[in-house]
């Protein structure tokens, strides 16, 4: 029988495993008939992986586009087609002599808004064929610049040809494009040596657990201390606290049209969340603001 548990685990991710791997992991020690993740890290990365569990699951929408940190190596000097370690090398170029300020003049030059156009080889779909699968058939896809944001950005360490550093950004920022958009501006090229994630949205490497601690967990029996309850997973929005009255509604989807934003609700511009907590504060739906005061459910979580 499939376990009921519901809420969020947080992964150390190992190298070597697929993020599809790991959740299938989560999901067989867990015994739930769902599990997620809000954010793939290619086999050769490590760090946080958010899993939300059954019900759970329907809040990673929330969680997909935060804002994600990580602590990286760009090696300088080679290119790769995958812009990582895991790539065949395309081009070998000189090294020069940069200093300190002089690298970091050019990462300034990727802090904020910028354009980044996603590598070919990429989970993106073009004509519903995963990027990777074109390029790995020979026939890359080049899908056009979009916009992310780099938050910050920073030099930790400078061992030419690598470069050590942190940077955190958007949802849907390829680091390893990053780094060799940086390569290419310093004029020789590089490429994403290694990765590992230390924060994704809300949560950080101190609330990860390693897939060996996860399995010790489980032989004691104490995998439910791991788990992050629902009204705890979005912990940045707004919370409406809801009597018996309001739960019951909520909690078969009544409608909302009546009730007067002014009454006990945050206050919240319209397009912004809230969510709603029940009397035994169990997570009931998260609601999206609209104009004239105006409340439309994003989705129920009534089981």
């Amino acid at each position: 029988m499939k376990s009921q548990r519901k809420g969020v685990i947080i992964i150390d991710k190992p190298a070597g495993l697929s993020s599809a791997r790991v959740v299938a992991t989560v999901k067989r020690i867990f015994q739930v008939a769902k599990a997620g993740h809000t954010g793939t890290l290619d086999p050769f990365a490590t760090g946080v992986m958010v899993c939300p569990v059954n019900s759970a699951t329907r809040l990673a929408r929330f969680l997909l586009h935060g804002s994600k940190t990580y602590t990286g190596v760009l090696k300088l000097g080679m290119e790769t087609d995958t812009q990582d370690s895991t790539g065949i090398v395309t081009a070998r170029n000189v090294v020069p002599q940069l200093d300190r300020n002089e690298l970091d003049a050019v990462f300034g030059q990727f802090r904020g808004a910028i354009e980044q156009a996603p590598p070919a080889y990429s989970a993106l779909k073009h004509q519903g064929v995963p990027l990777y699968k074109l390029a790995r058939q020979g026939r890359p896809v080049q899908k056009p610049p979009r916009a992310v944001s780099v938050f910050a950005l920073s030099i930790q360490a400078v061992a030419l040809p690598r470069v050590h550093f942190e940077v955190t950004c958007s949802g849907g920022t390829y680091v390893r494009t990053l780094c060799a958009d940086i390569g290419a501006a310093i004029g020789c090229g590089g490429h994403l040596e290694s990765l590992r994630r230390t924060r994704c949205g809300p949560f950080s490497l101190a609330q990860a657990v390693t897939l060996d601690q996860l399995a010790g967990h489980d032989r004691a029996g104490t995998l439910d201390r791991l788990i992050i309850a629902m009204a705890d997973v979005l912990p940045d929005l707004p919370v409406l606290r809801a009597d018996a009255s309001l739960a019951r509604k909520i909690a078969v989807g009544g409608a909302l049209d009546e009730l007067d934003a002014g009454d006990g609700w945050p206050s919240v511009t319209p397009g912004g969340h809230i969510k709603v907590v029940g009397p035994g504060d169990e997570l009931l739906a998260v609601l999206e603001a609209q104009p004239g005061g105006r409340y439309r459910y994003c989705c129920v979580l009534n089981g």
